[in-house]
């Protein structure tokens, strides 16, 4: 068999892994990207199996929504609601594809993703605040309480 690979973007990283059926490069959505899971169509492509036989894979139970693990399974990530989408972490599936598939060569990278504009924003955020917290461990002005300036506040404004 061949081995292909197996990418999908998540939030800090990407996550993936190559078998020997796994195949073709995916991208998750926002709300994934978030959580570092994959969804069902994701993991459909890279095991390269019908959705239906993914389905069939899952472990799921109608009366429990989070049964316990099962290694013959590919078991999803916790749910709150039973209307919440399945999602995968990719160590699962890959686990699954090795284990239960017997897809030889199976392995999990984890590789830097582009820098967004919102984590260079949050990063210049994050050195505006150190800079600040630096000035103010510098400075010899130490803190006052809070209680004595609402006291002096209180007492200067007049009652209603």
């Amino acid at each position: 068999m061949n081995p292909h690979s197996y990418a999908v973007g998540m939030g800090q990283g990407m996550a993936g892994f190559t078998g020997g059926e796994a195949s073709a490069e995916l991208a998750a959505n926002s709300s994934e990207q978030a959580e570092n899971l994959i969804g069902i169509d994701e993991v459909q492509r890279s095991l390269n199996r019908s959705r239906a036989s993914v389905y069939r894979y899952t472990n799921t139970d109608p009366r429990n929504l989070n049964p316990p693990f099962n290694p013959r399974k590919l078991n999803p990530e916790y749910r709150s609601d039973q209307k919440e989408p399945l999602m995968f972490h990719p160590n699962e599936v890959a686990r699954f594809a090795r284990d239960v598939l017997r897809i030889k060569e199976v392995t999990v990278e984890v590789l830097n993703s582009p820098s967004t504009a919102t984590q260079q924003l949050l990063g210049s955020i994050l050195d505006e605040l150190r800079s600040i917290r630096e000035l103010l461990d510098s400075s010899n002005i130490t803190p006052t309480p809070l209680d004595s300036r609402r006291e002096q506040h209180e007492q200067a404004r007049p009652a209603a």
